[in-house]
């Protein structure tokens, strides 16, 4: 009884953090279509978001500090859920219909947003508001204007190179004036340590197995969210848009519904539950630029295993795969059978956490040879949208 509590519960927690993971490329990447290498990104900008408000709940004294993540989750979501609606505007609008540019320009700003976290500094602050601040309001001032229509092809390019210039030159010269304070990076290359609330410090044992509180509470708020987009989806005025735009855009479209709008709002919200994912596992290790690609290939698998567009396959795809990877990594299986036999070295070689991932690959592998679209495909109009 006790080795089957303990399996099904850390199968659950790890499931629960694959599927809070996957939440958000369910939703972009089943709904939408839109192969987004960057979600891994968008998580480690929700754990350094975390890491931040941690560090400013500390300041203002212990008794402020137990109540930080009340605080950090909206936050987390509400910044990558911006980022997610730049992103879409900015480049995946451009996109769609052709997976193979989303994933190559994706995978870009993947990359841009990791160095961003490792230099990023007052400096580069100024110098990236000072660029937006110029090039958007003059390209919002020469809106409509005549000068910019007849010379179209030499505006944008000559205001971007000149807010460039201004201000990379004007952050230089801060940075000379000010000192290392200003050029110094705020997080660096190096991970960073988020402290759990005293209140998740502890557990509870159950019939000898312990049940550690920030276990608990991501398994928690994995079902808040779940519950919180059932309710969106199907519940509510946007989430019926978002259906209604993902099996006919075209008649939507004819129908006066803004299909511009829905695309940024099912964007912002992968991208939020991104961001919520994010600070949930900032709670289990420490955070670096590279927090985001340690989840991503596990992410894709939960949504391609489950069938893509379906958040049921997910939740299931990520139980199994959380405990399929718990029980094999674990050993559990040479418990119950006879040293030196076939089995059981076969069950010992794949007994830790990275030969078990290898074990998970190669039964998705041969799962996905027998069912291609996954537990719960796709019918009817949805295959064709």
């Amino acid at each position: 009884m006790t080795f089957l509590l303990e399996s099904i519960f850390n199968g659950m927690s790890i499931g629960a953090v694959l599927l809070l993971a996957a939440l958000g490329l369910a939703i972009v990447f089943g709904i939408m279509g839109v192969i987004n290498l960057a979600h891994g990104e968008l998580m480690m900008l929700g754990a350094y978001t975390t890491f931040v408000v941690q560090n400013a709940f500390r300041a203002l004294g212990d008794s402020w500090f137990d109540w930080y993540l009340l605080v950090a989750v909206p936050l987390a979501f509400a910044l990558a859920a911006g980022v997610g609606v730049m992103l879409e505007r900015s480049v995946i609008r451009y996109l769609y219909g052709r997976p193979l540019e989303t994933l190559l320009a994706t995978w870009g700003v993947s990359l841009i947003l990791q160095q961003l976290v490792r230099s990023i500094s007052w400096q580069m602050t100024l110098q990236i508001a000072l660029f937006c601040l110029l090039f958007f309001g003059g390209m919002w001032l020469l809106k409509g204007r005549t000068i910019a229509q007849r010379w179209h092809a030499w505006v944008t390019p000559v205001l971007l190179v000149l807010s460039l210039g201004i201000g990379i030159t004007t952050g230089l010269a801060v940075g000379r004036a000010a000192g290392l304070a200003v050029t110094k990076p705020w997080f660096g290359a190096q991970g960073v340590d988020v402290t759990a609330p005293s209140w998740l410090r502890a557990g509870v044992n159950l019939l000898g197995v312990q049940f550690p509180f920030v276990r608990l509470f991501i398994i928690a708020l994995t079902a808040v969210c779940l519950v919180a987009i059932y309710l969106f989806l199907l519940r509510s005025q946007w989430g019926l848009r978002i259906r209604a735009v993902t099996q006919n855009r075209s008649m939507s479209a004819c129908l006066g519904i803004p299909t511009q709008t829905v695309d940024a709002l099912t964007f912002a919200l992968g991208s939020g539950l991104a961001g919520i994912a994010g600070c949930a596992i900032s709670l289990l290790g420490s955070v670096s630029p590279n927090t985001g690609q340690n989840y991503i290939v596990d992410a894709f698998m939960v949504v391609v295993v489950g069938g893509v567009g379906k958040i049921v396959g997910s939740i299931v795809a990520a139980l199994g795969i959380g405990f399929v990877n718990y029980v094999i990594g674990s050993g559990l299986f040479t418990r119950f059978l006879a040293p030196g036999t076939g089995l059981y070295d076969f069950f010992e070689f794949f007994a830790s956490t990275s030969m078990a991932r290898v074990m998970v690959f190669i039964l998705i592998i041969t799962f996905l040879q027998i069912r291609p679209a996954g537990l719960f495909p796709q019918k009817g109009r949805t295959v064709d949208a």
